[in-house]
């Protein structure tokens, strides 16, 4: 049994650290860059966009927030796929070597998913995402694995896998009472309209952008929403209403500081602590990754955060 189970996504990211002229100039050459914060997901990446994207590392969200689960101290485990070139870029050795079991992680064919991220001078990240092996987490994968996701304290889901296998899981833990607590990170906001307006999930973890997008939706969200704005108040509405503020960083990365934020509040929430516990030490957490390139390696762990608190 685990604290944390991360369904999700695992991506092999390829980034460039740009200036602002070399991003405005992107910006002007493909219209499908998204904004500041944003992440997106498109079919097809120029040679000459990836060419200009030179440091390659691990990442995808199911796969970011778990080794953050994994850090801020809960038994975490994730379920995905990676392809035949995995043994290439060492992903589960990589995701594993974080402390993450990743023993029902499946190999298919074809490549592991991608991600082109673009961080400019002030440290944001513009991500676009290839979907590749994780449009493999079907449900022919996921019903083997269901005892796994049940018996867990916390699901972690994200919207880098196909929508209609996640939301089949919410329809079989609806009427469960036993069901793990679900945290939604409705990330890229298109399309993930069916996950946060399902009754089965209790929190949806927003950023501003996605906020944005998805307001219709959760107007009508009855369980907690915790939206994080980068550097300023994050802002949680529910059962319980408050506001957290980030401790003062210097940033040069934020690349995949919203995973860090998700995975910790899943582990503080798993291991018994209150709300407000799990947000402070997220914010934390997600603040001081920040200041390190890369998102896996920048992970902080529990002690660091937990002085810094």
């Amino acid at each position: 049994m685990h604290e944390v189970v991360s369904l999700g996504s695992v991506n092999v990211d390829h980034v460039g650290y740009l200036s602002d002229d070399a991003v405005a100039a992107l910006e002007r050459q493909y219209d499908w860059l998204p904004v500041p914060g944003e992440t997106t997901a498109v079919e097809s990446v120029p040679k000459g966009f990836v060419d200009r994207l030179t440091e390659v590392s691990l990442g995808g969200k199911g796969a970011n927030q778990a080794v953050a689960a994994a850090h801020a101290g809960a038994d975490t485990a994730f379920l995905g796929c990676v392809g035949d070139d995995e043994s290439e870029y060492g992903v589960c050795s990589g995701v594993g070597g974080h402390g993450v079991d990743v023993s029902d992680v499946a190999r298919v064919d074809g490549p592991t998913g991608s991600a082109y991220i673009v961080v400019d001078e002030s440290a944001e990240n513009r991500i676009t995402i290839l979907a590749g092996a994780n449009d493999a987490v079907d449900r022919q994968y996921v019903q083997p694995r269901l005892d796994t996701v049940r018996d867990a304290s916390v699901l972690l889901l994200q919207n880098e896998i196909p929508s209609e296998t996640a939301v089949w899981l919410l329809d079989r833990l609806a009427d469960d009472p036993d069901a793990p607590t679900v945290v939604v990170d409705p990330a890229p906001a298109a399309g993930a309209e069916p996950l946060v307006s399902h009754d089965a999930v209790d929190v949806v973890v927003p950023n501003a952008t996605e906020f944005h997008h998805l307001e219709a939706e959760l107007a009508g969200f009855e369980g907690t929403l915790v939206v994080t704005h980068g550097s300023d108040l994050v802002s949680v509405a529910g059962p319980e209403s408050f506001e957290v503020a980030p401790p003062a960083v210097d940033p040069v990365d934020t690349t995949g500081a919203g995973d860090v934020f998700t995975g910790y509040l899943a582990a503080t929430l798993a291991t018994g602590d209150d709300l407000r516990t799990a947000v402070e030490r997220a914010v934390t957490a997600a603040a001081l990754s920040t200041e390190s390139e890369g998102v896996q390696p920048a992970v902080p762990d529990a002690e660091t955060v937990d002085a810094r608190l």
